[in-house]
């Protein structure tokens, strides 16, 4: 294969990879910082449905990572 094709795995792999980083911003960190901020009389009953929403998107966001770091391996020296 030539540096080309090495070039399109890489701009793909990091494409995968800036995904993940957005699902993990989205997914976790802004529900997160909402619920520190958030009154404290409707806090607890969101609690739940934050954390399971937040370890989907986590799990998103790893699985995307993974995903990207196996299209890596397609590179040839």
């Amino acid at each position: 294969m030539s540096a080309i094709h090495n070039e399109r795995i890489k701009l793909t792999a990091s494409a995968i990879d800036r995904a993940s980083t957005a699902s993990l911003a989205v997914g976790v960190f802004g529900p997160v910082a909402s619920t520190i901020y958030t009154d404290e009389s409707t806090k607890h009953a969101n609690l739940v449905m934050i954390s399971l929403s937040a370890f989907i998107w986590l799990s998103v966001a790893v699985g995307l990572h993974l995903l990207a770091r196996s299209r890596l391996k397609g590179i040839i020296a």
